[in-house]
């Protein structure tokens, strides 16, 4: 039987061959290292419990998640974690990697906004079950920022190059109703209905084989953490470019003030 430590920021719960993931830091779940790093921590586990075969993410609060908490001087919270005994400073985005490279499928259940690498995290799952007040957006430009988490590799993939970059361009929120009809999430359901709608889904998928499916997931997701270990090598020198600049310190400004950027392209 799967043993999980006590998180700080994550619960995990278990029902039959279901792994319960939730994000416990409400109302928003803005995310930084720590939290990425308990997320691959406890799929870890998932992936070395015999007694598991499924798992669903899912958050406490209002928003699924609503991407790393920038204060209004432009920085993020805990964006790397110190530097470790070679000297090197380990970013989030490695976290992010092994997070995608677990073998366990995982169903998302999103019932708020999942915005900027909130979204990022919404398309680590394989599946997302949404309720139609749920948020997507890819809202990096708004902040005068490049977007991130490997969202330039899985966006695209999952409702095609045009709609990704129409989302990339504008930071435009894609309500859940549409969400669904671009294929962003594969199920909708009414806002209460959300959680044990994806846990019904997971517990079918776990009624198969478990070594057909794992094998049949690897097949389906060949190559995919390399792509994301690709794509957030290069964002994250974009990003680091971008951070220094007025329009991503103007960016945090504007969503702190609640008002409409005035960026001046420095």
């Amino acid at each position: 039987m799967a043993t999980f430590p006590d998180f700080n920021d994550i619960g995990v719960s278990t029902d039959g061959y279901v792994a319960t993931i939730e994000i416990q830091r409400p109302p928003h779940n803005f995310f930084d290292y720590a939290l990425i790093q308990q997320l691959a921590d406890a799929m870890e586990i998932v992936d070395a419990a015999a007694d598991l075969r499924c798992a669903v993410l899912c958050s406490e609060g209002k928003s699924f998640c609503a991407g790393a908490n920038f204060s209004s001087d432009g920085t993020s919270q805990s964006e790397r974690k110190p530097k470790d005994a070679t000297g090197t400073a380990n970013h989030l985005y490695i976290e992010a990697v092994r997070l995608f490279a677990t073998k366990t499928p995982i169903i998302g259940a999103i019932q708020g906004a999942a915005i900027g690498g909130g979204l990022g995290v919404a398309l680590v799952p394989d599946f997302r079950v949404a309720a139609p007040e749920a948020r997507f957006a890819a809202n990096f430009t708004r902040l005068g920022f490049h977007p991130g988490f490997g969202l330039t590799q899985t966006l695209p993939a999952l409702i095609g190059q045009q709609r990704a970059t129409l989302m990339f361009y504008t930071s435009r929120r894609i309500k859940g109703e549409e969400a669904y009809q671009w294929g962003l999430a594969d199920m909708l359901v009414p806002l209460d209905k959300v959680r044990s709608a994806a846990q019904s889904f997971a517990a079918e998928i776990a009624e198969n084989s478990p070594l057909g499916v794992v094998e049949t997931r690897a097949t389906m997701r060949y190559g995919l953490a390399d792509r994301v270990r690709s794509a957030t090598d290069h964002e994250l020198i974009i990003q680091n470019r971008l951070r220094q600049t007025n329009d991503f310190k103007e960016g945090i400004r504007a969503v702190a003030e609640r008002r409409v950027p005035n960026f001046q392209g420095t």
